[in-house]
């Protein structure tokens, strides 16, 4: 290709980014759509709209519901783009596209054909994160690894792609994260870490669906795009063979380190964000070393997928402690007196971690619930060797007990802290609410051996309620991310397992396992609950129509949590040790997908 034609196609290429980002950011830009799952590109879950505030918020009613006529796990949340709401189902993972000025009638369905037999590698429920929006299209990511691009206005298929490596999902291989579309790519990532599936997340052409970028969790830095001499990890160089070197032999190869969580990006530095998952086997012994870059924070480029840094918050492992958790970006955090541009992420581990992110600088990392104890603090001391690295507590190591030893009496329990389930921030008060589990566990490794497609977990798990604490499974917290502190906790009987939304009212919303929605007030005093028909796992979201404000949220009990509920399991250590610990549920709330929207009477 001569120089000319080169010049051509790149400013074509540029050209058509910017227009599928404008049109996104413009939809983004407008507080009476929801046009992203995480609300913004800084994944705050945080509104403008203060229709409904702290003195009104008692007075929600049921404006209206829809039914998705699907069972099991309902996580993520409808999108609200103009006069449209695009709802999606777990598999067989229906879209409906919703016509709002119409009482909700069904301007046209999608439910794609899919192997039913990709249920079975779904480790933790058939859940579905949600779909995205760019360019008059609508992104979903199948359960197979299809990712399909819908016309928004008929529903009709424009163009789709497996991302998996195999057509029939022989690998273990599925989807369930939400894509996200950033300039003229859209990102998905991948699920099956207890397959042994190595990780990645990979960049889409919106127009055609052409591969833009493919960056792999571990492997060669070809693979993973990391410059060894420019990539760096807390502030120094990684080096050569970073993605294999800490890795016996070819165990990287079926690594782990997925990438189902949330992503998020920052324009003015054009970097990406997200976490990788837990290394591949859940048998710390079979695999000695760090294990790089599974249980990671990635900052990479937009447009080429290159890593500018890293940090590994779990190295080796022992616990199941996936590093996907969202990672949300807050602007002039005061810290140590100076203001930072910040990432925040509130790890699966138990500690939530501080970061500057365009260095990836280590700011602070604190627990953020007291029963952690699997590590005592981590390290801060920038001239230390183990600076970032958190101090293992030697009673509750998996890998020192060793293989066939029950080590019991680990907090948290493996589904973590928290799990993918968002947390929310407000630009006024300078907080993150916090959904967060309260829950121990018992973890017995067993040696097992790989076979493509086949669980590759060695792990026996059971999890109970943190012991000597309140007695539930789950709080609701405001953390000050500056400080390192919890500001107030709300206790719950079982793990808050939806997102939360934070508005310009000075209300925050989440959802209860039992099933209710709940508005709290900036001091964390409840003033709304209602009780839909289903446990809610799905991440609340509002919009303005009609020059009415919304609150919206799907109910479906299911996921990590609900996985005994969702997949009639029965057995203690089933559903990798949650349906003995979430028994009581089922006198709470049964199974059922439901869309339920409120507002405030009259009109």
């Amino acid at each position: 290709m001569n120089v000319a034609l080169a010049t051509t196609a790149l400013s074509f290429a540029l050209a058509g980014g910017a227009m599928a980002n404008d049109d996104l950011q413009g939809m983004m830009s407008d507080s009476k759509n929801w046009a992203i799952q995480s609300g913004d590109y800084a994944n705050t879950r945080y509104s403008q709209l203060d229709q409904i505030n702290k003195d009104n918020v008692k007075d929600l009613q049921v404006a209206w519901t829809f039914s998705t006529g699907v069972l099991r796990g309902h996580e993520g949340g409808p999108l609200i783009v103009g006069d449209v709401m695009y709802v999606h189902t777990p598999f067989p993972n229906t879209v409906f596209a919703l016509d709002l000025n119409n009482d909700g009638k069904i301007l046209w369905k999608y439910t794609p054909k899919q192997d039913s037999n990709v249920i079975p590698i779904m480790c933790c429920d058939t859940v579905n994160r949600g779909v995205a929006y760019a360019d008059g299209k609508i992104f979903l990511y199948q359960a197979d690894t299809t990712l399909v691009a819908l016309d928004a206005k008929t529903g009709e298929p424009v163009w789709s792609v497996k991302n998996g490596s195999t057509a029939d999902g022989s690998t273990g291989e599925s989807g369930t994260s939400a894509p996200m579309v950033v300039k003229d790519k859209v990102l998905v990532g991948i699920s099956g870490g207890e397959f042994g599936v190595r990780g990645h997340l990979t960049a889409y052409n919106i127009k055609d669906g052409s591969l833009a970028w493919r960056a792999y969790s571990m492997g060669s830095d070809k693979e993973t795009l990391i410059d060894p001499e420019k990539t760096t990890h807390l502030g120094k160089p990684v080096g050569g063979d970073s993605g294999t070197n800490t890795w016996e032999g070819d165990q990287w190869k079926i690594g782990g380190g997925t990438t189902w969580g949330w992503y998020s990006y920052d324009p003015k530095l054009n970097l990406i964000f997200y976490g990788t998952g837990n290394p591949s086997t859940w048998n710390p012994s079979q695999r000695p070393g760090d294990n790089r870059w599974s249980m990671t924070i990635m900052a990479r480029d937009a447009d080429t997928g290159v890593a500018k840094w890293l940090y590994q918050m779990t190295p080796h492992d022992e616990w199941d402690y996936d590093g996907v958790n969202e990672m949300i970006l807050a602007d002039g955090v005061e810290i140590d007196g100076k203001p930072r541009d910040i990432l925040f992420h509130p790890d699966r581990n138990g500690f939530a971690y501080t970061l500057d992110r365009a260095t990836g600088e280590l700011l602070v990392a604190k627990k953020y619930d007291p029963a952690v104890n699997w590590a005592t603090e981590v390290v801060m001391d920038k001239n230390s060797p183990d600076y970032g690295r958190p101090i293992v507590v030697d009673k509750y190591s998996t890998h020192k007990g060793g293989e066939d030893v029950n080590t019991t009496g680990i907090c948290p329990a493996a589904l973590g802290t928290k799990d993918q389930q968002p947390a929310a921030y407000s630009p006024k008060t300078k907080l993150f609410y916090i959904p967060t589990n309260h829950v121990c566990m018992d973890y017995e490794p067993y040696r097992v051996s790989y076979t493509a497609g086949q669980p590759y977990i060695g792990a026996t798990l059971s999890m109970y309620p943190a012991p000597n604490s309140h007695g539930g499974m789950g709080n609701f917290i405001a953390w000050d991310a500056a400080k390192g502190e919890i500001v107030w906790s709300k206790p719950e009987q079982f793990s808050v397992w939806s997102g939360a939304l934070a508005t310009a009212g000075d209300v925050v919303f989440y959802g209860t396992l039992e099933g209710y929605i709940k508005a709290v007030d900036l001091q964390g005093n409840e003033l709304y609950k209602f009780k839909t028909p289903s446990g809610i796992i799905g991440n609340v979201t509002t919009y303005e129509h009609g020059g009415k404000q919304y609150i919206a949220v799907l109910s479906g009990v299911g996921g990590w949590a609900g996985i005994g509920l969702a997949a009639g399991l029965t057995k203690g250590t089933d559903g990798l040790g949650a349906v003995g610990g979430y028994a009581g549920l089922s006198d709470y709330t049964t199974l059922g997908g439901q869309l339920t929207v409120f507002a405030l009477p009259g009109k």
